[in-house]
């Protein structure tokens, strides 16, 4: 996987300028987008992916959106927690603001919930 371009990365956060408190951070192989210390995308190569929980995610499979996926010497591992932004919506800005918006509340309600316990 190649890393994001500065430019892309730059764009992108020109993109979502209507996001408060957003920051960037370096995130394995690209950069992950911050709002108020929640992560709620990355940038990866020429692809940004938004985090998605079980309610958001079918309507980035109904967009033909597919997952982050990376190889490893044994198998491909997906990451069904981070979905491709189609470039359509990057290309326009008031239904990409609207999907970041989505994707910080997904990310923030992720945050939040805590694991199952074990049962006595």
């Amino acid at each position: 996987m190649s890393q994001a371009s500065p430019q892309f990365v730059d764009f992108i956060v020109d993109r979502l300028s209507g996001i408060d408190g957003i920051t960037t951070n370096r995130f394995f192989g690209g950069t992950g987008l911050s709002a108020h210390a929640t992560q709620f995308a990355m940038v990866m190569g020429g692809s940004l992916y938004f985090v998605v929980d079980k309610d958001t995610r079918p309507r980035y499979e109904k967009l033909g959106s597919t997952c982050f996926a990376y190889d490893t010497k044994a198998r491909r591992v997906q990451v069904r927690k981070y979905f491709e932004v189609p470039i359509e919506i990057i290309e326009d800005h008031e239904a990409l603001a609207a999907l970041a918006r989505e994707a910080v509340l997904a990310a923030q309600g992720l945050k939040t919930k805590k694991p199952a316990g074990k049962r006595a």
